[in-house]
């Protein structure tokens, strides 16, 4: 009888292969322009209702619980629990980085995770930063991207928001490419999804203003949302694609 962890290997294997079929084909005949004015958005009556769903879902739960969170627990410690979530995405960085080819961005990701996970006490202190060392992300969507994969049509997703079909189908492959829980048993298994709610909810509240302007102050908060997203995302594809600047400027890099 097959034992467990060779199912979950063989499950994660079958779920990246359908993944990458599914993208390529949602992807043909879907190609945009990587200007910052290209739309791809021929979903966007559905996107639309979705977007009003996740609207109604923060008015609802995410803001008045990250209000809460916030009031009950301390900064310092909601920091370092978003500092505990951020380590233990580490492996993930590192194992992306990799697929990409990008070996200095692997070592960088390996030495953040070390130095957090020793001096940082797990990675409740974000001891790399104290030490000067570069803040490193990437995700199986960047990867698909280095790959060749174009980004597909514009979509806004139930509960996680907007995404290109590519980074949609990136989400979906991340859940199975961090060695450090791919393999956890409960209760442990547990411990990655709600330090990452937590992190949610910490950056709901430190972003709030700027949130809750988007989405409540907004003519059209989902035009806006896509507008933001597609400018963010496409600059940060771009700067791991090529070695040369951006074509637009990120919104975000202040």
């Amino acid at each position: 009888m097959p034992r467990l962890d060779q199912i979950n290997s063989v499950l994660r294997g079958a779920v990246g292969s359908f993944a990458l079929i599914a993208l390529v084909a949602c992807s043909t005949g879907q190609e945009v322009s990587q200007s910052a004015q290209g739309l791809n958005d021929p979903y966007e009556a559905q996107n639309r209702k979705t977007h009003e769903f996740n609207k109604a879902l923060d008015t609802n739960l995410l803001r008045p619980t990250s209000r809460a969170y916030a009031a009950v627990v301390p900064t310092p410690v909601r920091t370092s629990v978003s500092n505990f979530s951020k380590n233990l995405s580490m492996p993930q960085v590192v194992v992306n980085s990799l697929l990409q080819g990008n070996l200095e961005n692997a070592g960088t990701a390996t030495f953040r995770f070390v130095l957090n996970s020793t001096v940082g006490m797990l990675g409740l202190f974000d001891a790399a930063s104290e030490f000067k060392v570069a803040d490193v992300d990437s995700d199986f969507g960047e990867t698909l991207a280095v790959w060749g994969v174009g980004e597909g049509a514009f979509l806004e997703i139930p509960v996680f928001g907007p995404a290109f079909q590519r980074d949609a189908v990136g989400k979906v492959v991340d859940l199975f490419t961090n060695p450090l829980t791919a393999n956890l048993n409960e209760p442990e298994t547990y411990i990655s999804p709600t330090t990452s709610a937590l992190r949610a909810l910490h950056n709901r509240d430190r972003f709030s203003s700027t949130i809750d302007s988007l989405l409540y102050e907004s003519a059209d908060s989902y035009a806006q949302t896509r507008l933001i997203y597609q400018e963010s995302r496409r600059f940060k594809i771009t700067s791991k694609t090529t070695n040369t600047p951006a074509t637009y400027e990120d919104p975000y890099e202040q």
